[in-house]
């Protein structure tokens, strides 16, 4: 069946064959790549082939043409299985900023090929070691020479980089002191990962983290970057990348909806089935209430999120609606984490039962894409009009 046809008011087809196909990637698949530090390659190309990745690619170019809520939906299931989509999960959102931005002759030439798996487009380079999310602060600098621009500087936290065939860069085209702000002067380009490593001006050095997230930091040492390949107008890249962090963050609700109920239903099935002075230990109240409120946490976040995608597709401003969408689910997820380590105790820290790898990549979502903090800062000064914090 054509993924394009899976549609429906909360896409249950495509929710079912996600699932069916997380099945040939069972717990042990993943506990293996995580004591090993690997890629999980066969499940990425696994999700490629079935079209699942380009679901958000318009079908002009091979893509699947699903709305956001598709894309969170497959996200969810992928989690809700026990699998990990932020192996690849990027390559739904970063090619966001090529469809909205990009020249005609950029879209004919990417999207075709990042739709049928031949290129992917999973790595965006944004943070800096000395800016962290004070982006108007970052030093890598692309300097036109003619028909090419040539990069210098460095990137780091460019998860997937070492897997990925191209790079969403921003980069500084125009010098802080000449800009009005910070965020100024600032373009994204295209850039051929491929070409760059084969030149040897691109380094990659992964950086080994408590979670298995394929993250690296890497350098550009006079890359070269053909002119063409920068996307939409010099000078305005950080405005380019701003219309798809909405999703972004959309997407990363929706897995940490998916990783809340995978949490649950594995906490509800083993307060079952443990029996303790001779009955289920899910009979106590102590047990019962933390995953209860989980429960309810993780829906009252899951309206959240459907709301957010929902204004998004209408093409209304949604930056509240997706900010609090992530940080809710991934409170969400990370109560629903708590819960089930204190429920199975002991065995909650033992690998077979895989609580403890899904307890740490929650975790990250409390930090990553964005942090709670800076969440919290924008609703307090963006929404509810309180003084900007220094």
């Amino acid at each position: 069946m054509a993924l394009a046809n899976l549609q429906g008011a909360d896409f249950l087809e495509v929710r079912e064959e996600v699932a069916k196909l997380c099945q040939s990637f069972p717990d042990p698949y993943w506990r293996q790549l995580d004591r090993a530090m690997a890629y999980p390659a066969e499940f990425v190309r696994a999700l490629g082939e079935a079209g699942y990745l380009a679901a958000l690619i318009p079908e002009e170019y091979g893509g699947s043409g699903l709305p956001l809520s598709a894309a969170a939906a497959i996200l969810e299931e992928v989690q809700r299985a026990g699998c990990n989509g932020s192996a690849c999960h990027a390559q739904m959102y970063i090619m966001g900023a090529l469809l909205r931005h990009g020249s005609d002759a950029q879209k004919r030439k990417y999207l075709p090929r990042i739709a049928s798996g031949e290129l992917r487009l999973q790595a965006f380079g944004v943070t800096e070691p000395t800016s962290g999310t004070d982006t108007g602060s970052l030093r890598t600098v692309a300097v036109r020479k003619g028909d090419k621009y040539i990069v210098n500087g460095q990137k780091i936290w460019t998860s997937r980089a070492e897997y990925s065939d191209l790079m969403l860069l921003l980069a500084r085209t125009t010098p802080r002191e000449e800009s009005t702000r910070g965020i100024d002067g600032l373009s994204i380009f295209i850039l051929d990962m491929n070409a760059a490593r084969e030149a040897g001006s691109l380094t990659i050095r992964p950086i080994r983290t408590m979670m298995n997230h394929s993250t690296t930091e890497v350098f550009f040492d006079n890359v070269e970057v053909p002119a063409e390949n920068l996307i939409g107008e010099e000078g305005k890249g950080f405005r380019y990348i701003l219309s798809g962090m909405n999703a972004e963050r959309i997407l990363i609700a929706a897995e940490c909806i998916g990783d809340a109920k995978w949490f649950i239903e594995r906490t509800r099935d083993y307060a079952n089935e443990r029996r303790v002075f001779g009955r289920p230990i899910g009979q106590n109240q102590g047990v019962q209430f933390p995953i209860a409120k989980a429960y309810a946490q993780m829906r009252a976040a899951e309206l959240m999120v459907h709301e957010a995608a929902r204004l998004f597709e209408a093409g209304e401003p949604c930056g509240e609606q997706a900010n609090m969408a992530k940080m809710l689910a991934a409170d969400a997820s990370w109560a629903a984490a708590e819960a089930a380590v204190q429920t199975h105790g002991g065995f909650g820290f033992a690998e077979e039962y895989d609580i403890e790898r899904k307890f740490r990549e929650t975790r990250l979502y409390q930090v990553a894409p964005i942090s709670t903090n800076m969440i919290l800062s924008y609703i307090a000064e963006h929404v509810l009009g309180l003084p900007r914090s220094y």
